[in-house]
């Protein structure tokens, strides 16, 4: 029985599965719906939560005519199955309106507008990353059609959100945030996700380039590996779900991602939960962004594109990006002071903590731990009793299978990749996964594997050395000293 079973939610009239009227309850309240996002660390499905919202029947068509003529920036990728991921900054883009998009997806041969240069069956487009706020800017009202109220969130709704809008084969290349937690409420069509814990960063070799504020990317196509180049990736816990109508994905912090549209139109809303430990994620990117425009833009002033993403508008000064980083420290010991004391230890370079280095700091986030132990730890909320059951699905581990035998989304039978099975439900509930070994082992079996597969690769270029400066184990060390120095 799902937790929350005996919650006493107001009974809501609700059109059944037949369009019929007829007594509808959530399984949730908002308050337990809160504490399970709030405490699980596993990816998981929320059904019959969003049955009421008017959100519910934001189809591409209807979103048209609200939108009425409203041109939108569309991102053009291939449809092709290379090795290579297809960041952002190797995309065209299109402004356009829906109806122009809504007619190009069609498949309509004499097509002519703004998509007139782009084949159907070679190229999807996406709206993605399209914030409410911009994009409804004289209908405010329609902000109440989404109700993140639901999962214990008061006053949150569309003003909070962005909407994502593509055809078959749009993607957003593999990548973890670094802020916040993720729900996902999926409108129209289908959408596969392709997940990873936090604990497998090392195997999925992340970059900060191209650079972009809190997003950190994956040097791998996950639906197409180059395991040859980076055979680590083979030891990654690969989780999968294809998203349906009318449910919510709940995305925990730091969670990898790669999700791709199966139907030939698909409509997304999301919201990202802020945590308590952003105040510190918020230092770690200052360092970033300090670092990155520091060698990149003295590697080559004039070409910003090459390594800047586009949601970037430009790269920022040094000057700037010192304030910038000054003020998340400033912001960081103004959270901690109104919060409870606890010990930061300084980190060692073998991923200990020096004990005699201990120093209070009035804080109630686990900052006190390194590397890979701040990335698993979710929310960082202990884990309560299993909620799962039939209204919260949690996300299946899949067995790894090559490459050449994967199919792609063009020959999709579009099966759900949630696993109702009662049987997994107990090998899922939510403790902790093991680790399949420490962060430190990882990354020395990461850079031997590299020098054994490319030994005549000896060049050492800007990006090399950024993909260690920056990576995300590094940045939480630099960032503890920082925090660690200003409180002596």
């Amino acid at each position: 029985m799902a937790a929350g079973s005996e919650a006493t939610t107001p009974v809501i009239l609700a059109a059944g599965a037949g369009g019929e009227e007829g007594e509808h309850v959530k399984p949730f309240t908002p308050e337990k719906a809160k504490e399970i996002i709030m405490s699980l660390q596993q990816p998981a499905i929320f059904c019959n939560m969003v049955f009421d919202w008017p959100a519910r029947h934001w189809n591409a068509k209807y979103l048209s005519e609200v939108l009425h003529g409203k041109r939108i920036r569309f991102r053009m990728g291939m449809k092709s199955m290379s090795t290579v991921p297809q960041f952002e900054t190797t995309c065209s883009y299109v402004e356009a309106t829906l109806e122009e998009f809504l007619t190009w997806n069609c498949d309509q041969s004499s097509i002519s507008g703004p998509f007139r240069d782009y084949d159907h069956s070679k190229f999807w487009a996406y709206a993605d990353y399209k914030y409410f706020v911009s994009l409804f800017e004289d209908k405010t009202d329609i902000f109440q059609d989404v109700k993140w109220s639901d999962f214990g969130f008061p006053g949150r709704n569309g003003q909070e959100s962005t909407l994502w809008i593509g055809s078959l084969g749009a993607h957003t290349p593999c990548h973890l945030d670094s802020y916040g937690c993720n729900l996902v409420f999926q409108v129209q069509g289908r959408k596969r996700w392709h997940l990873f814990p936090p604990e497998d960063t090392p195997f999925l070799y992340p970059t900060r380039i191209p650079y972009e504020e809190s997003s950190v990317f994956s040097k791998i196509n996950v639906v197409n590996p180059d395991l040859k180049r980076f055979p680590q990736f083979q030891k990654a816990q690969r989780h999968m779900v294809t998203l349906s109508p009318g449910q919510v994905l709940f995305l925990p912090r730091h969670w990898w991602h790669y999700v791709e549209s199966i139907d030939p139109v698909t409509v997304s809303i999301n919201s990202w939960i802020e945590l308590e430990e952003d105040h510190l994620a918020r230092v770690e990117e200052a360092i970033t962004r300090m670092l990155v425009c520091a060698l990149k833009t003295a590697e080559n002033p004039q070409n910003t594109r090459a390594w800047l993403n586009p949601t970037e508008v430009e790269e920022t000064s040094h000057a700037v990006n010192c304030c910038y980083l000054n003020a998340a420290v400033s912001a960081f010991f103004d959270r901690c002071r109104t919060s409870k004391v606890v010990e930061i230890q300084a980190p060692r370079t073998d991923g200990e903590c020096m004990k005699k280095e201990e120093l209070n700091v009035y804080s109630h986030m686990e900052v006190g731990q390194t590397g890979s132990q701040n990335l698993t730890t979710g929310t960082g909320k202990p884990e309560a009793a299993s909620p799962f059951g039939p209204d919260l699905v949690p996300v299946a581990q899949r067995s790894e299978e090559p490459p050449s035998e994967r199919g792609s989304i063009f020959g999709s039978d579009g099966k759900d990749f949630v696993d109702k099975d009662g049987e997994h439900f107990g090998k899922l509930h939510c403790a902790k996964r093991q680790q399949i070994m420490n962060s430190e082992k990882a990354i020395k079996e990461q850079i031997a594997s590299n020098a054994t597969t490319a030994p005549s690769q000896t060049f050492i270029s800007t990006d090399d050395l950024l993909d260690c400066l920056v990576n995300p184990q590094v940045t939480r060390i630099v960032a503890q000293l920082l925090i660690q120095g200003r409180s002596l």
